[in-house]
């Protein structure tokens, strides 16, 4: 077994604390390759930001856990070569099974989220209070979570939203021992989060997605004064890298997110983990596609992959400053 003490990592709980206080999001940034893992802690460094690196089940297979591990320390080391040792979280994004979350507590990750949201309620919470016993033996935090966001992201799917019962709430919290509670206030998984029909159309003819439960969110705070809360499926879909990605061969029709002005007012409340994942996709397949479209004969991977890892950075560094607010707050 590997602590990821031993790795230079931490888990969120003093991370989430500060947040709280401070009135800020820490960004939860999917990787999948070496390219967005360097650009999310490029701009982390640079911001002076606390950082979440997650890792969904699918990311997880895909790299081997184990080059994930040492990846992890060689993030850490990283960070503190660009000139910041700032706080860094190995999490597990929508763990499905015990199994799953255990696998990864024993191979360094300080941080979980074990899904049990598509269960009865009975049901979420003996996994959550399985998984979260566990993980407390290595003083790994645990993610659970209410409520189903519908949308589709790597192997979590749903067509319908569920929000969360803020009824629910501190009897879950309780029964469970979670450190963070996600929950479903309008958010959706992927690119497209809403439908046309859900959204109406501004001045310029852009589709604008119905605005957030900030009234579930409210008494969510309420009832848990304090406690972590989280956001999935929060990727604003930049209409700048749609339409990239459009104009040099792709085909995303109607893609929508969530406004960033929605997101930066969740930030100033008890919502402190802002998981961000589309977006990192959308910039770095826009950049490479347009490379691609202008320089036909380039194969070399460095010479696309640089100039999207650069593409993911500005974004990232925009996400904590002007999105998250976490920018400052590293060192804090």
């Amino acid at each position: 077994m590997t602590s990821y003490k031993e790795l230079g990592l931490v888990n969120t709980r003093e991370m989430f604390a500060k947040a709280v206080k401070g009135g800020y999001a820490i960004g939860a940034f999917n990787f999948n390759n070496m390219e967005q893992m360097q650009a999310i802690v490029q701009a982390c460094v640079e911001t002076k930001s606390p950082v979440i690196l997650q890792v969904s089940r699918g990311a997880r297979d895909y790299a081997n856990i184990n080059l994930l591990r040492n990846m992890a320390r060689g993030v850490v080391e990283y960070a503190h070569e660009l000139g910041c040792d700032i706080p860094i979280v190995l999490h597990l994004d929508h763990g499905d099974s015990f199994e799953t979350c255990k696998d990864c507590i024993d191979n360094g990750f300080s941080s979980v989220m074990i899904d049990g949201s598509s269960l009865p309620y009975e049901e979420n919470v003996a996994l959550t209070k399985k998984v979260v016993e566990y993980a407390h033996q290595f003083d790994v935090t645990v993610e659970g979570e209410l409520g189903v966001l519908a949308g589709i992201e790597d192997e979590v799917s749903a067509a319908v939203s569920h929000y969360t019962k803020p009824e629910e709430v501190e009897d879950f919290v309780s029964k469970t021992g979670v450190d963070s509670l996600a929950i479903s206030v309008g958010t959706s998984h992927g690119a497209y989060k809403f439908t046309p029909e859900q959204c109406t159309r501004n001045a310029d003819g852009v589709l604008v997605p119905p605005e957030l439960r900030f009234d579930i969110l409210a008494e969510v705070e309420k009832r848990l004064p304090g406690f972590p809360i989280v956001l999935h499926g929060s990727s604003s879909v930049p209409q700048e890298y749609v339409k990239m990605i459009n104009e040099y061969g792709g085909k995303l029709k109607d893609s929508v997110g969530i406004p960033e002005e929605q997101l930066r007012k969740a930030a100033k409340s008890a919502v402190c983990k802002i998981n961000i994942d589309s977006d990192g996709r959308l910039a770095m397949t826009g950049t490479i596609r347009k490379i691609f479209a202008e320089k036909p004969s380039e194969f070399d991977p460095r010479k696309y992959l640089g100039p999207a890892r650069e593409a993911l950075k500005k974004m990232y560094m925009h996400k904590n400053i002007d999105v998250l607010g976490s920018a400052g707050h590293a060192l804090d």
